[in-house]
C-alpha cells in the first residue's frame, strides 16, 4: 500500500464538500426563481431562506468542523509515513459517515439518525487520533 491511499478519502470529503456547494447553489436559484424570497433580506440573515436552502448551509458549515480535523490527522500520517491498513478503512469510514450525515441533513434532516452517523465519525476520528498519538509516542 502506498502512502498515497490516504488521500483519496482526503478527495472525497472535498468532493463531498464541494458537492454541497453546488446543491446550495441549485436550491438558492430554485427559491430565487420562485418569488418566495427576498434578496435584500436573505443578504443579511440567512435564516430568511425556505428551510431547503438552510438545510444545505448549516451542512456546509458542519463540513468545515470535524472534517478539519480529519484533514489533519491524514496529513499528519501521510507526513509521517504511517499509513496502514487499518488507517485506510477507519478514514473511508469517516468520509462514509458524513455522507451519510449529509444525505440525511440535506433531506428529512431526522436528526436521531443524523446524530447516529455524527456520534460514529467522531469515535472514528477519536480511534485515529489515537493511533497517531501511539505512533507518535513509540518514534519519539
Amino acid at each position: 500500500m502506498t502512502e498515497t491511499a490516504i488521500l483519496l478519502p482526503v478527495l472525497a470529503q472535498v468532493f463531498l464538500t464541494l458537492m454541497l456547494f453546488i446543491l446550495l447553489l441549485l436550491r438558492k436559484k430554485e427559491a430565487m426563481q420562485s418569488g418566495t424570497v427576498n434578496s435584500e433580506e436573505t443578504a443579511l440573515d440567512n435564516r430568511k431562506w425556505p428551510s431547503a436552502v438552510v438545510k444545505v448551509s448549516n451542512n456546509i458549515a458542519n463540513q468545515f468542523e470535524t472534517p478539519m480535523l480529519f484533514y489533519v490527522l491524514c496529513l499528519i500520517l501521510f507526513g509521517l509515513n504511517v499509513v496502514s491498513s487499518a488507517i485506510i478503512y477507519l478514514a473511508w469510514v469517516y468520509v462514509v459517515t458524513r455522507y451519510v450525515h449529509a444525505y440525511v441533513h440535506v433531506t428529512s434532516n431526522f436528526v436521531p439518525f443524523r446524530m447516529k452517523a455524527f456520534a460514529l465519525g467522531v469515535l472514528i476520528l477519536l480511534c485515529m487520533t489515537v493511533i497517531t498519538a501511539i505512533h507518535i509516542a513509540s518514534t519519539s
